[in-house]
């Protein structure tokens, strides 16, 4: 007499697998939010400790761009490069050019740069690593202030005066530090991994600049015109220079839908480094 068997269970994966990714966001917001606090006491901490052996102190914020933006005024001006037409004067093009640009860079380093610096407490202390990611938006947040302020000086300083759209410059930066800070989480985990990727970054990051209208604006036509016109830091750079001095803004819808998509890469680059950041402490602490 044989028994009948009974059907082997069946095990679906997917559903269970979705469920965990959304589990997995969800309990990666609720650390966010609720670790503000810690990550504000990190970064009153690190930007404390960032000035206080500095002699030129808050200087350093606007130094390096300042710098930059006068060797092209003094190129422009000299007659050994010539720079096509702005719409502006050059001086305000190039310094907030580089200005932008800075910011831009400091958000996507943000991430990387804030984990790095706790490497010696992740292992020692359990804390929700999401307030390292916040605590560096606030440093981000307060440096970018900075540069602002000095921006809108040196705007009424060259006669470009106050215009309405200026009002929208928080937003629309808010909204650029965010694209930049996404894509710099996504680049996380294996940066810190690899220190030949963060350096091949910074490197790569160097040379896009010079096809992003910073120093100088999108060419009428050839092959820089269609590679300055697609690149997605275009977008970025032009839309917080057009409010900054009232112009119309070129890139509007490409701009609006970088920002769309950089929310999506942000809860998809947090998920990652939720994922990842065991392995990470596990790799930095051997």
């Amino acid at each position: 007499m044989t028994s009948q068997q009974s059907p082997l269970p069946v095990k679906i994966y997917k559903r269970q697998n979705k469920a965990r990714v959304f589990s997995l966001l969800k309990e990666t917001l609720q650390d966010l939010w609720g670790s503000h606090f810690l990550a504000w006491q990190f970064a009153k901490r690190d930007i404390s400790s960032q000035y206080r052996q500095s002699y030129l102190g808050i200087i350093w914020l606007f130094l390096t761009p300042l710098a930059s933006a006068a060797i092209w005024i003094f190129l422009n001006s000299s007659g050994t490069l010539a720079i096509a037409d702005t719409g502006m004067p050059y001086p305000v093009y190039v310094f907030s050019g580089t200005l932008i640009w800075s910011m831009l860079l400091e958000a996507i380093n943000s991430p990387t740069v804030s984990t790095n610096a706790a490497r010696s407490i992740l292992s020692k202390i359990n804390f929700p690593k999401e307030a390292l990611i916040l605590s560096g938006i606030y440093k981000l947040l307060f440096n970018s202030s900075v540069k602002v302020v000095l921006l809108v000086v040196f705007i009424f300083v060259f006669g470009v005066g106050f215009h309405w759209s200026l009002l929208l410059f928080p937003l629309v930066l808010c909204c650029a530090i965010l694209v930049g800070t996404a894509f710099g989480l996504l680049l996380t985990p294996i940066g810190l991994l690899y220190t030949d990727v963060s350096r091949l970054i910074t490197m790569a990051l160097s040379l896009v600049m010079y096809l992003t209208p910073v120093m100088y604006g999108i060419p009428d036509s050839g092959i820089m015109k269609t590679i300055m016109t697609y690149n997605p830091f275009t977008p970025l750079v032009t839309t917080l220079r057009d409010v900054t001095v009232g112009q119309d803004v070129q890139f509007l819808s490409y701009f609006i839908g970088l920002t769309g998509a950089g929310i999506v890469l942000l809860l998809i680059s947090l998920v990652i480094y939720r994922i990842s950041i065991p392995v990470i402490v596990e790799r930095l602490s051997a």
